[in-house]
């Protein structure tokens, strides 16, 4: 009996047993006593409906696992698989298969910092009850790490900034990978660097453009967990903005995201870098461009105006270059070979002032039709009347004597 149950895999008590059945009812006592029968542990069927129910009126878009997570807030705790199995009975689940070309894995970095992705999502994250607008996600290679916020629209602030605040937060990476967004590459000038580029590159941070978005997989797949999971969290709770949705993501959001993704680097050492001492963050994450000081000691930026102080007559700065920068909350500063500019914003646009010009008075000027100058052309231009020929002197005297 020993030998037989160690070939059945059995212990020895159960080995009797079977042995007793077969005995007793033949091949028909082997068979599991519950066939045909449902089981002992099944759900009853009570809460089998209830839970459909409660899945169809608020979690039918969801995700199986996804909306597991939240029938536990409510005290209904199962697993996908018998969520799954439960919408598979009443014909409410289908199957959605993805297919794609064949792609090489590129294998994650080694080091925390080594390579941070960001990328602009663009999606009716309100579902109509605010504007669209853009999430911008920073993810680390290494370890999954995010960092996302809502911005009106994926503009070189809006970069700026979600960098700036990585930075912030764990340093400066080695190198950003982003996608060929007119932010990150200009068209028409490949070779010359955008304001994101020079930023990068007077950070010491590498730029690496993509070719595709499946190069930057990773921070693909993490927007479509946010174009998931985050648009349904703000549905159930109702958020419909940006600032709000921004209070979510700092409040509970992203600190329960990275705990359920993040991984750990395979190596431990962290390369983020901080800022070299000396560099003002806020002034290098920032617009700037050279503009040329008027006359007037006065500077124009989009439509704004700004006055030099007299304290720098020194420089002689009418008719030379400066450099202009419009930092995140408008402010703008006027630096001259790295030297800080004091300077007002003015009101209006500055009046030059005016300046009499000399009066030349190069009109053609046409004499009148009744002119002399015209008369006597006139006169000169008409033909000639031939007179008859005047009688000679002589004559005329003899008639007057002969008269008188």
């Amino acid at each position: 009996m020993v030998g037989a149950a160690e070939l059945m895999n059995v212990s020895l008590r159960q080995a009797h047993r079977i042995w007793k059945r077969f005995r007793d009812h033949g091949d028909r006592g082997l068979v599991h006593r519950l066939r045909g029968r449902p089981s002992n542990h099944r759900i009853p069927e009570e809460l089998r409906a209830r839970v459909v129910k409660r899945h169809q009126e608020r979690y039918a878009d969801f995700g199986p696992t996804f909306a597991c997570e939240k029938l536990s807030d409510e005290g209904i705790r199962l697993s996908p698989n018998t969520l799954v199995a439960f919408l598979k009975e009443r014909h409410l689940w289908v199957r959605r298969r993805r297919h794609g070309k064949h792609r090489c894995r590129r294998e994650r970095r080694s080091w925390f910092g080594s390579m941070v992705q960001m990328d602009g999502s663009h999606h009716d994250w309100f579902e109509g009850r605010a504007g669209k607008c853009v999430l911008m996600v920073v993810i680390d290679d290494a370890t999954n790490q995010t960092y996302v916020r809502f911005y009106e629209a994926e503009t070189t602030e809006a970069a700026f900034d979600v960098f700036g605040r990585w930075v912030r937060l764990h340093g400066l990476a080695r190198s950003v990978y982003v996608d060929r967004h007119g932010i990150y590459r200009d068209e028409e000038h490949p070779e010359k660097p955008t304001q994101f580029g020079r930023a990068m590159k007077e950070l010491g941070v590498e730029l690496i453009r993509a070719h595709s978005p499946q190069a930057k997989g990773r921070v693909e797949r993490r927007n479509a967990v946010f174009q998931d999971r985050l648009v349904k969290e703000m549905r159930l709770r109702n958020i419909s903005g940006i600032s709000h949705g921004n209070a979510l993501l700092e409040s509970m959001f992203l600190k329960e995201l990275n705990q359920r993704y993040a991984v750990a680097a395979a190596e431990q050492e962290d390369l983020h870098r901080a800022v070299e001492a000396g560099m003002v963050l806020e002034e290098v994450l920032c617009v700037q461009e050279a503009r040329v000081v008027g006359q007037d000691w006065c500077v124009g930026w989009r439509n704004r105006w700004l006055q030099i102080g007299s304290e720098h007559a020194g420089l002689h700065l009418a008719g030379k270059r400066v450099l202009v920068k419009q930092l995140a909350g408008g402010a703008l500063r006027v630096d001259c070979q790295g030297r800080r500019l004091s300077c007002r914003e003015l009101l209006a646009r500055p009046v030059a002032p005016k300046v009499k010009k000399p009066i030349v008075n190069n009109r053609q000027w046409k004499p009148a039709v009744d002119h002399p100058w015209n008369i006597g052309v006139a006169r000169r231009a008409a033909p000639r009347v031939s007179l008859a020929p005047a009688a000679p002197t002589r004559d005329l005297h003899a008639e007057k004597r002969k008269a008188g």
